[in-house]
């Protein structure tokens, strides 16, 4: 990728472009891993912990939904498993209409037009567990060691908002880039 199409990624018009080029059916886009790649996170972080047990009936914050694949779809995953208390963010409405229609049947999930970077429909301290897939790393271009003003705008902004939704932040998890795994 380019240095301009890296900025684009922190752009919901660049999403909403991207996204409406899906039939409805299938996915446009998967950022970096599928549920089975993280399926033992999950047993770990969310699964066996305390109070975050699907019969605790913890609130799960997923910080940019996207349309991954229909088979893998993390929140729809989790609700199979019992978790029936998930609000899914994005701020492209082109995909947030795209997954409450291909998931309008799974109980529990409800997908809302709502950017990370001010979550006011978002209750202080209401969120148990956060989990985001790549949209801190969307937010992300130019060096890693002297970054512009907008990434730490932009990212200073979403890891605020996400520290007054949390009641701890031992549950949030963001994925971690491969573009500085193994440097």
């Amino acid at each position: 990728m380019t240095a301009e199409s890296d900025q684009a990624l922190g752009h919901s018009e660049y999403w909403d472009k991207h996204y409406a080029k899906s039939d409805g059916t299938a996915p446009t886009h998967e950022w970096y891993c599928s549920f089975g790649d993280l399926e033992q996170f999950f047993q770990i972080n969310l699964f066996e912990a305390d109070g975050l047990k699907s019969s605790d009936n913890p609130l799960i914050l997923h910080l940019g939904s996207g349309d991954s694949p229909s088979l893998q779809v993390i929140p729809v995953e989790l609700a199979s498993r019992g978790y029936k208390r998930q609000l899914c963010i994005d701020f492209s409405p082109t995909v947030v209409d795209l997954m409450t229609e291909r998931h309008a049947e799974v109980k529990g999930i409800e997908w809302k037009l709502m950017d990370v970077r001010d979550m006011a429909g978002v209750a202080d301290k209401s969120v148990d567990f956060a989990f985001d897939k790549g949209t801190l790393d969307a937010m992300i271009h130019g060096s890693p060691w002297n970054p512009p003003e907008t990434v730490k705008e932009n990212t200073s902004g979403y890891l605020g908002e996400v520290c007054f939704a949390m009641n701890t932040m031992k549950s949030f998890f963001p994925d971690q880039s491969p573009r500085f795994i193994g440097y």
